[in-house]
């Protein structure tokens, strides 16, 4: 089966009616902002206009970086958090002195963790490079817990799908990660730096299904 995943972006004015128009219709709300899933070919909302052509599928299940909305998504989105990082006295002293591109070159990572084409792998230096940035560092635990609040909250800034699937997906890989970085940047520590970048998928239940 074939699916199109349309954005569109409605003014509040005219939300109550998108919705109406939308009902039938299998759609993923955010602030301002929709995403209609819909068996390929799909016509659209009847009186409103979407944000681009239509993304096509070969499956029912996007990646992780698709339902985010892609590159454009994430770099809004690690922009709006890094802002916030070097607001905070908890977090400016880590990230003090990053690169003006340091936004951009860490959607390029959450984008190949997603799902997303392999660029973190084949222009920036891959897993390996990811460690090494966190060698030494001395990450505390208050500080990890400070990082995915802040990244929690620029998700919703940011605009990023709200529905309970990807939240739990997001919010899965947030937690996971940062406790991987402070073991990282603990005093001693040798990760590997041979492991490819990780990808993420979409929640599975914790068991196995049931046999026939």
């Amino acid at each position: 089966m074939i699916v199109d995943y349309v954005r569109y972006t409605v003014p509040e004015a005219a939300r109550a009616d998108f919705e109406k128009a939308a009902a039938g219709h299998h759609v993923e709300r955010a602030p301002g902002r929709y995403l209609v899933r819909a068996p390929s070919p799909f016509g659209g909302i009847e009186g409103f206009t979407p944000d681009g052509e239509p993304e096509r599928f070969e499956t029912t299940t996007p990646s992780l970086y698709d339902w985010a909305g892609g590159r454009e998504a994430l770099v809004r989105l690690l922009t709006i958090f890094y802002r916030h990082v070097l607001e905070d006295p908890q977090l400016e002293p880590v990230f003090r002195g990053m690169d003006a591109h340091h936004a951009e070159h860490v959607a390029v990572w959450l984008g190949e963790v997603f799902g997303g084409p392999p660029a973190y792998s084949e222009s920036h230096g891959g897993h390996a490079h990811m460690i090494g940035r966190h060698l030494g560092r001395g990450i505390t635990e208050p500080q990890r817990r400070r990082w995915v609040s802040l990244l929690l909250d620029a998700a919703d800034e940011a605009g990023l799908p709200a529905d309970p699937e990807f939240r739990a997906a997001f919010a899965g890989y947030v937690e996971w990660g940062s406790r991987l970085a402070v073991l990282f940047s603990a005093p001693g520590a040798e990760p590997n730096p041979h492991e490819p970048v990780p990808r993420w998928d979409w929640p599975r239940p914790p068991w196995p299904p049931a046999g026939p």
